[in-house]
């Protein structure tokens, strides 16, 4: 159900990016304004308000917080459709990122409360893929949808049936018990902002997985993006192309990717924590060299093709980061927690990486034409260079931190 929930979350999310195209055409919009839409404006609420909605998570009903969440982001989805200029449909969007502020935090806490620590990689990851079933209903749907009735229509279509699911999710899911697999003690505590930041700074390597994830989804979302442009562009390929396409090869690779994450970190994470970070470490070194063949080849046949293997590689690694940040800190601090991850994450990812990404292709316009979007996205993508750093480094410091928390979980049992 929650897997559900998040795969609206990322169709609400992601059919603008389908849809920027002719949403570009019709109000006039450059670039960077695309970049805006899509990334920093929705980040920046989404940021902001993830936080003290995380607070209310790790004190409150977390399924009636997802449940509300679900129907503000949805319904605020399908307003998208009666928007007549920039600014209102920059109102809309902000929206959408408000809603989208309870969906994910509350989730996560829910998730390491129905599993134990050996499950937790798996399952979160599990409830990750909906990411990218969100991303093929997006993407196919909305193209398609689009290229017969219009961008307005696709808006309504992917925002009504969210609102009438978060009333199903109210009365269809049970909350589980909070803290089920930790100690009375920590489970009780309800520590404050400056309890959890505070204890968080003396994880170093909870930091280097926040940058290491938010530089991986700097390349995502700032080559996601605009990737439906370009192929729309450079490749020639219509919106109903682009987005069955689309649906097929990122959707169905990307959750194959994400769960596979998981169930790696599970298995070899057993025998050794610092798996979590290995296998995106090896996975995005693995992928590098060719995505960059995807972005500068002009044999779109052949760009699929190894999209298929970069898309799968490079999505292996938000299950295990979230499932490792849950392992450095007590039960009552993990909604908390995953907000403050996705707050990093999100504001460099989701709000710089579309933003720049779109801005780098304004300046390239004059020079390269059609191509500046290309050149922008490679720029882009070296970033995924120093995520594989930060992950190198927060595994070297895990253990450390994994240690400190093994210590605070004796000391509470000998509280008790």
């Amino acid at each position: 159900m929650l897997t559900i929930v998040y795969a609206f979350n990322f169709i609400d999310r992601q059919i603008l990016v389908i849809l920027q195209e002719p949403i570009k055409a019709d109000m006039g919009l450059s670039d960077a304004q695309l970049g805006l839409l899509s990334g920093f404006s929705f980040a920046l609420i989404y940021v902001t308000a993830g936080i003290p909605i995380a607070y209310w998570a790790d004190r409150g009903n977390r399924r009636n917080i997802v449940s509300l969440a679900l129907a503000v982001w949805s319904g605020m989805t399908a307003l998208s459709a009666f928007t007549q200029n920039y600014g209102q449909l920059l109102a809309a969007r902000i929206g959408v990122g408000l809603g989208e502020a309870g969906g994910s935090p509350p989730a996560h806490s829910m998730i390491s409360d129905y599993y134990p620590p050996e499950q937790r990689g798996r399952a979160l990851s599990f409830y990750s893929t909906g990411i990218y079933v969100g991303i093929l209903i997006g993407f196919m749907f909305g193209g398609v949808i689009a290229e017969a009735f219009g961008w307005r229509t696709a808006f309504l279509v992917v925002g009504i049936p969210g609102v009438l699911f978060a009333v199903f999710l109210r009365f269809a899911v049970k909350e589980p018990i909070r803290g089920r697999w930790d100690t009375a003690a920590e489970s009780t505590h309800k520590p404050t902002l400056s309890e959890t930041m505070t204890l968080l700074r003396q994880r170093p390597s909870f930091w280097y997985i926040a940058v290491g994830c938010s530089l991986t989804a700097f390349v995502s979302y700032g080559v996601g993006n605009f990737f439906p442009s370009f192929l729309m562009r450079s490749h020639g390929m219509s919106i109903g192309q682009v987005g069955v396409v689309l649906a097929l090869v990122s959707g169905v690779t990307g959750a194959a990717g994400t769960y596979l994450g998981g169930y790696l970190g599970d298995r070899f994470g057993a025998a050794d924590a610092r798996w979590y970070l290995w296998v995106p470490m090896i996975g995005g070194a693995v992928a590098f060299v060719p995505y960059l063949y995807v972005l500068l080849t002009a044999n779109t046949t052949g760009l699929l093709v190894v999209l298929v293997f970069t898309n799968l590689l490079t999505t292996l690694y938000l299950g295990p980061c979230i499932a490792l940040s849950h392992a450095l800190v007590p039960p009552s601090m993990r909604a908390l927690t995953s907000a403050i991850l996705f707050f990093v994450l999100n504001m460099i990812g989701l709000g710089l990486g579309p933003f720049l990404t779109g801005l780098m292709s304004d300046l390239l316009a004059p020079q390269y034409g059609e191509d500046s979007l290309r050149y922008a996205m490679v720029i882009s993508s070296m970033l995924g260079l120093v995520a594989i750093a930060m992950f190198y480094i927060g595994a070297r410091k895990l253990p450390a931190d994994l240690a400190k928390r093994q210590s605070d979980r004796e000391t509470s049992l000998a509280v008790v």
